[in-house]
């Protein structure tokens, strides 16, 4: 990805469980309605998700941001999991080069704003899901209150300055987040939990503590220049929705703590152990972004 990481130098494992999201549900959950049960009758049997599962997601609030490369699969299968409301947040339009990765859309809707599209989709999909489409870039002035609304964020963006802007407003937001990046043929995908500890008692990582430094402006050659295949992003990005599934119904192990890295043309994963920074500028001990309008803006560049 051409940025220092601060990671363990050989894959470790660390245990967390997804279970603080799953307890913050409203114990009042949606009831299911008859067509709902038939749709999600696979998860229905699922021991690990069953009926009160089930309920956990429909009561669920994921925030997507960026509805591209990654953003189109994370977005399609919450929604076909069942997902309640989905915010999708992109200023962007569709382009006849997105799609040969941005699953989300078409051919017929070249020209359309991406929230507009990937909410049809979505529509067509699952119409028991409310898809709340904010044609908008975030930015220090609406990104706290925009993540605010929602239980989870899902960072699915194309550069550099949103993807710090995301973290730290989910930090200040206290909101967890699920990150994901991709190169021409590898990904990572991580969850950043830094308002909670670790078993140890250690606050959980931030993006800032995976790389502490944002690259200097024109350091990193963008998509169009260097490519991606198109179905890695949606490796990465179906990693993801588990990801943020796993959260809302509190199974498995959290990948907080933790960076997963994809290499496609090895077909190899890897997990390697992220540490809370002390020094990290946003959660360490002596913090100095409580701002969000005081961070130093950087130039885009683009990574789906």
């Amino acid at each position: 990805m051409g940025m220092r990481l601060r990671v363990a130098a050989s894959p470790l494992t660390h245990s967390t469980s997804c279970d603080n999201l799953a307890a913050m549900q409203d114990k009042t959950a949606p009831r299911l309605t008859p067509p709902e049960i038939e749709r999600y009758k696979r998860h229905l049997v699922l021991k690990e998700v069953g009926g009160q599962g089930q309920q956990r997601l429909k009561a669920a609030r994921v925030l997507v941001v960026g509805a591209g490369g990654l953003g189109s699969p994370v977005a399609l299968y919450l929604a076909a999991a069942g997902v309640g409301t989905i915010g999708i947040v992109d200023d962007d339009r569709v382009s006849l080069d997105n799609l040969q990765r941005q699953i989300a859309h078409d051919t017929a809707h070249v020209g359309a704003p991406k929230v507009e599209s990937a909410k049809e989709t979505i529509g067509r999909l699952n119409p028991h899901v409310v898809v709340e489409p904010i044609e908008a870039r975030l930015d220090a002035s609406n990104a706290i209150e925009i993540i605010s609304r929602y239980d989870i964020v899902v960072d699915g963006s194309d550069n550099i300055e949103t993807r710090y802007l995301v973290s730290d407003a989910c930090y200040l937001a206290k909101r967890p987040l699920v990150f994901g990046a991709v190169g021409p043929f590898d990904g990572y995908v991580s969850t950043f939990k830094p308002h909670q500890s670790d078993p140890n008692g250690a606050p959980y990582p931030t993006y800032r503590c995976l790389f502490p430094e944002a690259p200097e402006p024109g350091t990193l050659p963008n998509c169009a220049e260097v490519g991606v295949l198109g179905a890695v992003v949606g490796v990465i990005g179906t990693l993801q929705a588990t990801e943020v599934l796993k959260e809302i119904l509190g199974l498995g192990t959290s990948l907080a703590g933790r960076l997963l890295s994809y290499d496609a043309l090895e077909q190899r994963f890897e997990t390697f152990m992220v540490a809370w920074d002390p020094d990290n500028p946003l959660s360490g001990r002596n913090p100095s972004i409580t701002d969000l309008r005081a961070v130093k803006k950087r130039n885009s560049t683009c990574a789906a």
